[in-house]
């Protein structure tokens, strides 16, 4: 790439409210980064349960249409702006991990240079943004809100899925007991992470409690609606609901933002209730807006342990099934089945 070329972008753009179908291609020209800015190369970026509800329109904090989606991106530095001095270096050839909330469905894109976590050599792309979204979410409800400890047990709801399995690994790693619910179908995969598997319908509640008489030290709650109240009764005194999604009601007609508002005011009634339990509303983005600077310092610090630990063999890469950008609807479509035991993962066209 010469400074006479002019980049073109491909993305892949959300047009409205629709099914996986209605996503459209759109090729347009890139500026060239500014100031502390990196123009990046994805090699993958991914699909979460944010893109799920963003195609409904029900995400509580989304663009207004049109928009690219994509939560997070991992790829490589083609060309930098000018630098700024205090920012970290970065350099073209580097591998960056970034969470973007959107824009991450293209295969380049312009990055701000203080928002890209270096990705260790031997890491593979795809491996990499299976733990971008999820590691960090994982990470941070694990240790900065619920504050585990190893021989502590906690239940991960949805412990196939794309943060819970991440949860349990990373759990289980620091030496904590994991409860993990899911579909019968991935009873064995969930054990096959150190988990004990419990079927996620019927009594949940019941079961939990004959595996932990005293209850547990922290509940991971995706799932939100009548299930953070089953979540709630599972704690041990001291202990903590962390509560990071609203997945039942993902196909419920109504307002996502009154969804989550109506989840988080239940969380601060309890809260305030003298029953020695805390009840928490996770959210990845907290902090950014008023302190920046200390949130990536965060964020970096917490992505380069999940990074470290993949390296090392102390977690895996539980990537599902990669899609080509090109087939991005197809990967929409496959992540809202039910069927994935991972991370969905989008990569770049050949």
């Amino acid at each position: 790439m010469n400074d006479n070329t002019v980049t073109q972008a491909t993305e892949i753009v959300l047009p409205g409210v629709g099914e996986p179908e209605s996503l459209v291609v759109r090729v347009r020209d890139l500026g060239e980064p500014g100031p502390g800015q990196a123009l990046v190369r994805m090699e993958a970026s991914g699909v979460s349960f944010a893109e799920q509800q963003m195609r409904r329109g029900k995400y509580y904090d989304m663009p207004p249409f049109p928009f690219v989606p994509g939560y997070d991106v991992v790829g490589v530095v083609e060309r930098l702006g000018p630098p700024v001095p205090g920012q970290p270096g970065v350099a073209v050839g580097d591998r960056v991990a970034a969470l973007t909330k959107t824009g991450g469905w293209a295969d380049r894109m312009l990055l701000d240079s203080r928002d890209l976590v270096p990705v260790p050599d031997g890491v593979a792309p795809a491996d990499a943004e299976s733990l971008v979204t999820n590691g960090a979410t994982a990470w941070r409800m694990l240790f900065r809100t619920a504050h585990v400890r190893a021989g502590d047990t906690v239940v991960v709801h949805g412990a196939n899925g794309g943060v819970g399995s991440v949860l349990v690994q990373l759990a289980r790693a620091h030496g904590v007991r994991v409860i993990g619910t899911a579909s019968a179908r991935n009873q064995a995969a969930v054990a096959a992470m150190g988990a004990e598997p419990v079927d996620y319908r019927g009594d949940v509640l019941a079961r939990v409690r004959a595996l932990a008489p005293d209850g547990v030290a922290a509940v991971f709650d995706h799932l939100g609606g009548d299930s953070v109240r089953n979540s709630w009764r599972m704690l041990a005194p001291g202990g903590t609901l962390v509560a990071y999604g609203s997945a039942s009601t993902r196909d419920r007609a109504g307002n996502g933002t009154l969804t989550v508002l109506r989840l988080v005011a239940r969380l601060a009634l309890w809260n305030a209730l003298p029953n020695r339990r805390g009840a928490h509303f996770f959210n990845l983005w907290a902090g950014k807006a008023r302190r920046p600077e200390r949130y990536r310092d965060a964020l970096r610090t917490d992505l380069e342990q999940v990074f470290a630990l993949l390296r090392s063999g102390g977690i895996e890469a539980r990537v599902d099934r990669a899609f080509p950008l090109s087939e991005t609807a197809e990967a929409l479509r496959y992540a809202e089945s039910g069927t994935a035991v991972g991370k969905v993962v989008i990569t770049a066209d050949a």
